[in-house]
């Protein structure tokens, strides 16, 4: 018998003999999975967010089925929605969550930010902040290469013509996952009904600050002083804003008008809140 056609033989039952082997030890060992958790799996939004604090959707189906202590409500994206229908398949009691969104605090635009150099390496802001903090004279603020809006799943950031981030509120869900990505930590989650929020990150002194942007908070003081309710701190030379004192109390957001760089915005009508609350 020709040589090369014994070989052919050998290898093919070889890899028969073996196939079969392996098709036996599958049978004998596979794990049974609970088809629960495959229900539960459909239902998430499938964004892999990890906001839930377990490494994917399939990840938390299969905690959230097999592990008494989880909450069905843990699914961020999802927000209300989506815990009924996972606690409603557990047998378990979703509470209820409140919606958030990303916020920016930060207003350094291309025209209002003063750059202290020329960047022209990688185009992403964790690699630009190790060359000097970054090309704006604010080591503080926005580097706007958009690592952010490239984290995000759910397509709820983009960037603007300003060189800034722009936060779709309608379609952001409040994963957190353009938080932790960002290397300057100037996103930050609020709920929708906050009135008031400083779009700034600044600590450098007031001179500094304003010397740097144009739109930073200087620390002046004059929100704080004006607040009725003491909603509003000065911390590190950067106003800060207590936002449950400022959703209980507020009924005339009057910081507002009072700070003279405009840092300190409305992100809702503090009387509508003050009436649905």
């Amino acid at each position: 018998m020709n040589t090369s056609l014994m070989i052919i033989i050998v290898l093919v039952g070889v890899g028969a003999f073996f196939g079969m082997v392996l098709a036996m030890a599958n049978k004998k060992f596979a794990m049974e999975v609970n088809p629960l958790i495959e229900e539960v799996e459909d239902i998430l939004p499938k964004g892999q967010c990890g906001a839930c604090g377990y490494a994917g959707c399939a990840k938390y189906a299969e905690a959230v089925v097999e592990d008494e202590s989880v909450p069905p409500n843990l699914c961020v994206p999802g927000k209300d929605a989506v815990a009924r229908k996972v606690a409603e398949l557990t047998g378990k009691k979703a509470e209820a969550t409140e919606p958030r969104y990303a916020f920016l605090r930060c207003r350094g635009t291309k025209t209002a930010a003063f750059y202290a150099a020329e960047y022209e390496g990688i185009f992403d802001c964790a690699a630009a902040k190790l060359v000097q903090g970054g090309p704006k004279g604010c080591k503080f603020g926005c580097i706007g290469f958009g690592n952010c809006v490239k984290a995000c799943p759910f397509g709820a950031l983009s960037m603007g013509e300003d060189g800034l981030p722009i936060v779709d509120r309608a379609a952001c869900t409040g994963c957190g996952k353009c938080v932790q990505t960002c290397p300057q930590s100037i996103l930050a989650l609020k709920s929708f009904d906050a009135p008031v929020e400083v779009a700034c990150s600044s600590h450098d002194k007031g001179a500094v600050a304003r010397k740097l942007c144009k739109n930073a908070c200087i620390g002046c003081g004059m929100c704080m002083r004006n607040c009725p309710h003491g909603a509003i701190k000065l911390e590190k030379n950067l106003a800060v804003v207590d936002s449950t004192i400022c959703r209980e109390k507020c009924t005339e957001a009057v910081c507002l008008a009072k700070c003279p760089t405009k840092a300190i915005g409305a992100l809702v009508d503090a009387k509508s809140i003050r009436k649905t609350a």
